[in-house]
């Protein structure tokens, strides 16, 4: 496709931002400045990994001082909105905080969390604009955000890996969803397995690019959204190589992490647009939509996505118990 203008002299990250918001992946706030992101995305392994550091460990021990005597729920989400405001004052844009990924299959109880997160948010002076909530995408965490985005709350959908929940997520009009590329490519790669050139088995550069599986997952998705005028954003997200960012270059925004940005920041190689809404609007695409029971059956079918989001709340599940055990 047509760049939108000469991007030669650019390196890929000046690049990128001509026709993608780049939002940063990461709870190091203070790494934010140099890669100047529109937003920024947090989720309990980020901030269990800051909180680790001495820059941020601060942090941690005056929640703790301030609101010992709290609920450790209260805790918890009292030192994410403490992280989520020391980002918010180094970006002009949004920035999405977790709820308890030990909720993701109860929908009362993960609007009620919502709701305090953004309370705690509005009592630090931050519009609920600024804010978005991160649910994993589970039926339940979906029918959540619908009451959140009718409420005013918006909501990122996270822990996404199929077409099935980007459709019921478009049906919920939520905010935003995040699509986990990198994730895919794992479950791939592996199911595949690395036997040698020629043999059976993955072959890197089979799978690279417009072919890899993650990226073929997340166009699907855009490709559908813009095709049928869901105002959803899509963010790509959980990359493993520039690679994939670049085949995604377009994509309503992509949350990097801070290394692959800094890989970005440093090569000067040409970056064209792979995805627009212009393109998609002409494919020929059939509009889905999904009961409980057809999504249910839909994700089940999918044995990469029902794996990698069974694994991806588990794994958060683990972080946010080993977060809580540091602030005891």
């Amino acid at each position: 496709m047509i760049s939108k203008r000469d991007n030669v002299h650019m390196n890929q990250l000046d690049a990128l931002k001509q026709y993608t918001t780049v939002v940063a992946d990461t709870g190091d706030f203070k790494q934010l400045a140099q890669y100047q992101p529109q937003d920024a995305t947090t989720n309990p392994s980020l901030i269990l990994k800051a909180v680790q550091m001495p820059d941020y460990l601060p942090l941690l021990k005056q929640t703790v001082a301030s609101f010992g005597n709290a609920l450790m729920e209260e805790q918890i989400d009292r030192l994410l909105v403490r992280f989520g405001c020391e980002i918010l004052s180094t970006i002009p844009g949004r920035v999405s905080t977790e709820v308890d990924a030990r909720l993701s299959f109860d929908t009362d109880a993960t609007v009620a969390r919502a709701k305090r997160i953004m309370a705690l948010y509005e009592a630090q002076g931050i519009a609920r604009e600024r804010v978005l909530i991160k649910i994993a995408s589970t039926w339940e965490g979906i029918q959540a955000a619908a009451q959140l985005e009718k409420a005013g709350i918006r909501c990122n959908l996270t822990l996404l890996f199929s077409f099935a929940q980007a459709v019921a997520c478009g049906d919920a009009k939520v905010q935003l969803i995040s699509p986990f590329v990198g994730r895919i490519y794992d479950w791939f790669k592996k199911s595949i397995g690395s036997g040698p050139s020629g043999a059976a088995g993955w072959v890197e550069a089979d799978h690279a690019g417009a072919n890899d599986p993650g990226v073929k997952s997340v166009r699907q998705i855009y490709n559908y959204y813009k095709r049928h005028g869901i105002a959803t954003e899509v963010m790509g997200a959980s990359f493993r190589n520039i690679g994939q960012i670049r085949a995604l270059a377009g994509c309503d925004l992509l949350t990097i992490a801070p290394d692959l940005l800094a890989q970005l920041g440093a090569s000067a190689e040409p970056l064209t647009q792979a995805l627009s809404k212009e393109a998609a609007q002409n494919l020929d695409l059939p509009q889905v939509h999904h009961t409980e029971a057809s999504f249910r059956f839909a994700l089940n079918e999918d044995a990469m996505a029902t794996e990698k989001l069974a694994e991806g709340i588990r794994a958060f599940c683990v972080d946010a118990v080993k977060l809580e055990a540091l602030m005891q």
